[in-house]
């Protein structure tokens, strides 16, 4: 029998000790397009690492995941910024429609989640995605090709976007250089 979702996170985040979370590449890469002010959220989002990235930047911002223990992680290492951490199962409870300004994602694959997240921006919010693809380099991410995305797939989930940057080199080329093993998408709702 596998294990329970919930049980399975709440492990691994027990296991990781007081590892300090860092931001996905592409939101630190494009921070500089963040709004100065309003409302965030990372979804999925573990030990919080691009929540803690957006609310150390004066965002409002919420964090969901469905681990127990990562969300009192993060609740812990946000004290004094404007960060709300909460349990909750995305694929249950979608955000609400036109609520934010950025949502950021990473290491997080849900496909059905999409539409939500697209309705889930303001006019003029942005969307930072980051995760695993299929045409991998090294072992690292997730062995069930399920959670990993096919080529240009982030192109075709979030079409709906305006694509402000899209990174996915695949196999292509020195593979002992540049970035590998997951795409990123920055986009524009309008």
């Amino acid at each position: 029998m596998s294990e329970d979702p919930r049980d399975k996170w709440d492990r691994i985040y027990r296991e990781r000790g007081d590892e300090v979370p860092l931001p996905a590449q592409v939101l630190v890469e494009f921070a500089h397009l963040l709004p100065a002010r309003g409302r965030a959220l990372e979804i999925a989002c573990g030990l919080g690492g691009n929540a803690l990235f957006l609310a150390e930047r004066g965002l409002e911002t919420e964090a969901w995941d469905l681990s127990a223990v990562a969300v009192q992680r993060l609740q812990a290492r946000a004290a004094g910024l404007p960060l709300v951490a909460a349990v909750r199962d995305v694929t249950a409870q979608p955000p609400p429609a036109d609520r934010y300004d950025v949502i950021a994602v990473s290491h997080f694959l849900e496909r059905g989640l999409a539409p939500a997240l697209v309705r889930a921006l303001r006019p003029g919010g942005l969307l930072y995605y980051q995760t695993f693809t299929r045409e991998a380099v090294s072992a690292g991410g997730p062995s069930n090709p399920a959670f990993r995305l096919t080529p240009n797939e982030l192109l075709d989930l979030f079409g709906e976007l305006r694509l402000v940057a899209y990174r996915e080199e695949g196999r292509l080329g020195d593979l002992s250089q540049g970035f590998r093993d997951e795409a990123w998408l920055v986009g524009l709702k309008t």
